[in-house]
């Protein structure tokens, strides 16, 4: 069975995270012990909160640099809501605030004339098929819970989902550094397929 990691920086319903993937067979450990990560098969980056906060939690726990080395080394790693667009070069959420730089773009407010914060259940619209979306229909819907958006590179986006007029990135990813906007542990059977996709790529 496959080693996964789910980082704990104090931010994130991590317990939720780690029920979804039992729920699929696998066990997982919550840690943010430096050697823990650098022996594991896959990384998970949760995140419910702030940009900057993240930012500031993860410099303190001495995660940027670890999180950055498992990257290169190839190491698979999915990030949800916040813990996606951490993976992003910078936020603009309270202030300018640089990122983790795995993924090019940024993480902007969102721009719709609908309520903010963007909560609830959308449909996915797949740009291109990718081991992340192999089980997944157009149209499958998931549940979102956010305030912020990235601006990505085509070459980075795997699905999107519409609010207003908002054309927000819902999957992204390049190589093994993997994003999800939404909250795939809140999402029922669509949820489930996503995550076991993942487990499958590892």
């Amino acid at each position: 069975m496959a080693n996964i990691v789910i980082i704990d920086y104090n931010l994130g319903n991590l317990q939720s995270v780690q029920a979804a993937f039992l729920r699929l067979g696998q066990e997982t450990v919550i840690s943010r012990d430096l050697e823990e990560i650098r022996r594991a098969d896959a990384l998970i980056l949760p995140g419910v909160g702030a940009f900057p906060t993240a930012m500031n939690n993860l410099k303190k726990f001495n995660l940027i640099d670890v999180l950055k080395e498992r990257a290169d080394a190839g190491i698979p790693i999915l990030g949800i809501c916040l813990g996606m667009q951490v993976l992003f070069e910078k936020g603009m959420e309270i202030k300018e605030c640089q990122g983790l730089g795995l993924l090019k773009g940024e993480v902007i407010p969102i721009k719709s004339s609908e309520k903010i914060p963007h909560m609830g259940w959308n449909q996915l619209k797949l740009v291109k098929t990718q081991p992340i979306t192999a089980f997944l229909a157009d149209s499958d819907e998931v549940y979102f819970v956010h305030s912020y958006q990235a601006t990505c590179p085509d070459d980075e986006l795997i699905a999107y989902t519409t609010y207003g007029e908002a054309i927000i990135p819902a999957i992204v990813g390049k190589n093994n550094i993997i994003g999800c906007q939404f909250h795939p542990e809140k999402s029922g059977e669509i949820g489930r397929k996503i995550l076991r996709a993942f487990l499958e790529e590892i």
